[in-house]
């Protein structure tokens, strides 16, 4: 007989002969955890305090606008990079470096070609982006300069994920760190001084951020060229990048390889972008409070997006070994410690939501709605949690394209059409239109997480990955 939802998962947790410990679990989890704090949190975080310091709503609300479209186009460059990193990594493994080196080769120029497309839709459109969000006409005169900018460093982002998926392909994972260190420095020391008009640099404000963006990857991109080409270890690729395209079945590949990846991550960047747009007519201060809840939920869920990395690995390790237990019993443990971290930050920031804000909101023109909304939303970041845990196991265990398609529809289906329905709806309650709103997309998380727990206990998930492996 089946046991419940509820004893089972207690069983998991407290069993110390199947899994992994959780001593184990931790050591895995605290470098997933700092390279995610201090290279891709704590950046965002002082960019928007600093815009914050000059005092403009307008500004603050732009950069939150605009943060969460170009936030949706760089999931899309990590994901393109999925299929450089499993091509390089199978040459290299047979040892056949030259067509390793013709995978970067088509994937640098691939990249070329859809980051020319895309910054160029980004610089000429931003006029059309910022009118289709429905943001007022003070944030989208702030934004068309800004976003313009920012198409510049879009261009140099999808060609620096290219040169990263080789790095990792080949199992370079030391270079792409010191290069994201080392980009992440001179974006914090540029976004300052370019902001603040410091050290003989001219005071751009907003558009400063923008000219760190552009700098930060446009460094990343060179540093990591200059490696390719020059580095000793990298001579046996032989890799000529001028050499065009080398095979177009191997671009092909690459893009079969990536596309169910880019609507994975795709899919859940684009429901931020979509939660913004039907926040926009509600005024500048309903963005802004957007902009500072989503980045604030977004620190406290690092714990789980940690983790959710972590348990993909441990799963796709215990997967060879068919130790379908095992993989139950870690899930259930890493589940717990995502929880308890996670809902600790934010419950922390519930307690103190206004001088939290504050930090982001000089002046207090939304601090006051902002931090009334933000503990309710944060007690339904649990269903977040839950939704990407699962989601990594079920990659791990070879069930890509299940995670994909159940985004993609509940997205699409649910989440979608009633956040439009709830944007519609003539509510003077402010407040309480804007958690409809809101809480809709974590109703979405939440019938995704029942998913991927039916998909767990009716163990079609194995059938699935025996499959894979057959």
């Amino acid at each position: 007989m089946k046991k419940s939802i509820l004893s089972s998962y207690f069983q998991g947790v407290q069993d110390t002969t199947q899994g992994q410990d959780y001593a184990r679990i931790t050591a895995y989890f605290i470098p997933e955890f700092i390279t995610a704090v201090v290279l891709y949190s704590v950046p965002l975080l002082i960019d928007a305090h600093m815009i914050a310091c000059l005092k403009s709503t307008p500004a603050y609300a732009t950069l939150g606008v605009t943060n969460t479209l170009l936030h949706f186009i760089v999931k899309i460059a990590e994901a393109l990079s999925v299929g450089t990193i499993v091509l390089t990594g199978q040459y290299n493994g047979m040892q056949d470096f030259k067509k390793a080196g013709s995978v970067l080769i088509n994937a640098f120029w691939s990249t070329v070609i859809v980051g020319t497309v895309i910054a160029s839709a980004l610089f000429f459109g931003a006029h059309a982006i910022y009118y289709w969000y429905g943001v007022p006409e003070q944030m989208i005169e702030l934004g068309i300069p800004f976003l313009k900018l920012r198409a510049i460093g879009i261009f140099f982002t999808f060609i620096y994920f290219a040169f990263i998926g080789f790095l990792r392909g080949i199992k370079n994972t030391q270079i792409p760190m010191v290069t994201f260190v080392a980009g992440s420095v001179v974006f914090l020391f540029f976004d300052y001084v370019l902001i603040f008009g410091k050290c003989g640099f001219p005071e751009l404000q907003l558009q400063g951020s923008a000219w760190a963006t552009v700098i930060q990857y446009g460094f990343m991109c060179v540093a990591s060229v200059l490696y390719v080409l020059l580095s000793t270890e990298m001579k046996r690729y032989t890799i000529n990048l001028f050499s065009c395209f080398t095979s177009l079945q191997q671009v092909k590949q690459l893009f079969v390889l990536s596309w169910p990846v880019v609507i994975d991550k795709g899919t859940l960047a684009a429901s931020y972008l979509w939660l913004g747009k039907c926040l926009a007519p509600m005024g500048t201060c309903v963005i802004a409070s957007f902009a500072v809840i989503k980045d604030l939920e977004r620190f406290g869920l690092l714990p789980a997006i940690a983790f959710a990395q972590v348990i993909t690995f441990l799963v796709s390790n215990d997967l060879g070994r068919q130790d379908w237990n095992g993989i139950k019993v870690t899930l259930k443990k890493i589940l717990l410690l995502s929880s308890i971290m996670t809902l600790s930050v934010l419950f922390f920031c519930s307690l103190f939501p206004t001088a939290v804000i504050r930090v982001f909101d000089i002046k207090g023109e939304f601090t006051d709605f902002a931090a009334y909304i933000f503990p309710f939303m944060s007690a339904l970041a649990f269903f977040d949690v839950v939704q990407l845990i699962l989601a990594g196991a079920l990659r791990g265990a070879a069930n890509v394209k299940m995670v994909m398609w159940t985004r993609l529809i509940v997205c699409g289906g649910v989440f979608m059409p009633l956040s439009y329905y709830f944007s519609q709806l003539p509510m003077t309650n402010q407040t309480l239109k804007f958690m409809l709103i809101y809480g809709s997309l974590y109703l979405g998380n939440a019938i995704m997480g029942a998913i991927y727990i039916k998909r767990f206990r009716n163990q079609e998930w194995i059938k699935q990955a025996l499959r894979n492996s057959a």
